[in-house]
């Protein structure tokens, strides 16, 4: 699978909300196809964690230096994709995606997939801060402004 973002520019897109988006390529291969010819479901789960990745490049987190130095994960709490119209074998995919709400605590990313200027899906990851201890956590102050997280109220946690 070969992804590759459209531009070698941070953020080339923007979208309606001036929310920054960022694009994978994806050329389907064979062995991603089914008996019928169409792209397997799974598939496109995959597709949106490649593209999520690229997000994170291009709005300037490196999440293996995330994980390794900082300790936070991006769980992923919940996964929707909702399908529309086939993908077939060497389709190029485009996934467009960007950070729909976030917080200190969860960030939710939105996709969408197309083959031309046909939609073939649409689709949604929520995922919650979690220490390398899988225990919650909050988003490390340094990441905060490139996911959109603006000042929050400090409320004390109960034990």
């Amino acid at each position: 699978m070969v992804a590759r973002p459209v531009s070698g520019q941070s953020f080339p897109m923007k979208t309606a909300s001036d929310r920054p988006i960022a694009e994978a390529r994806i050329r389907v291969r064979y062995a991603e196809t089914d008996q019928m010819g169409v792209v397997y479901y799974a598939n496109y789960l995959v597709w949106m964690e490649v593209a999520r990745m690229e997000w994170c490049r291009a709005a300037g987190v490196n999440y293996r230096d995330m994980e390794r130095e900082d300790g936070i994960f991006l769980a992923v709490a919940e996964a929707n994709c909702r399908y529309r119209s086939p993908a077939r074998f060497d389709d190029e995919v485009v996934v467009k995606t960007w950070v729909d709400e976030a917080n200190s605590r969860i960030v939710i990313f939105h996709y969408e997939m197309a083959v031309g200027e046909r939609l073939v899906a649409t689709g949604h990851t929520r995922h919650v801060f979690v220490s390398n201890g899988m225990r919650k956590a909050r988003c490390p102050m340094k990441y905060r402004g490139l996911f959109g997280i603006g000042e929050e109220p400090v409320v004390e946690e109960e034990r």
